[in-house]
């Protein structure tokens, strides 16, 4: 069984996430997965429909992996670091928005 990195900080874990994320179409994924599902999740609130949070989510997650699985060709962090991994994406969608990681 091969062991996990352990990650003392969030910091240390994007490193490793950026690392994972080198292919320009799947980061175009992620940005644009995490924009529709800010967006669905939006609508969720002024509509009131509790779907929407779910399609959001579904819809994401799809499009991440997908840039995983196509793009990437490796494992999506989600399955071993949940939590880090969602905060990533965040993280490298506001990077993205802000300049600082190339779209």
């Amino acid at each position: 069984m091969v062991e996990s990195k352990r990650f003392h900080t969030f910091t240390e874990f994007y490193t490793f996430y950026l690392e994972e994320h080198k292919n320009r179409i799947s980061r175009r994924l992620h940005v644009l997965g995490t924009t529709i599902g800010v967006i669905l999740f939006l609508a969720a609130v002024v509509r009131g429909d509790a779907w929407l949070i779910l399609i959001a989510l579904i819809q994401g997650y799809a499009s991440s992996w997908a840039g995983h699985f196509f793009f990437e060709h490796n494992k999506p962090a989600t399955f071993q670091y949940p939590l880090l991994s969602f905060m990533g994406d965040w993280r490298l969608w506001w990077d993205t928005l802000t300049g600082k990681q190339p779209f």
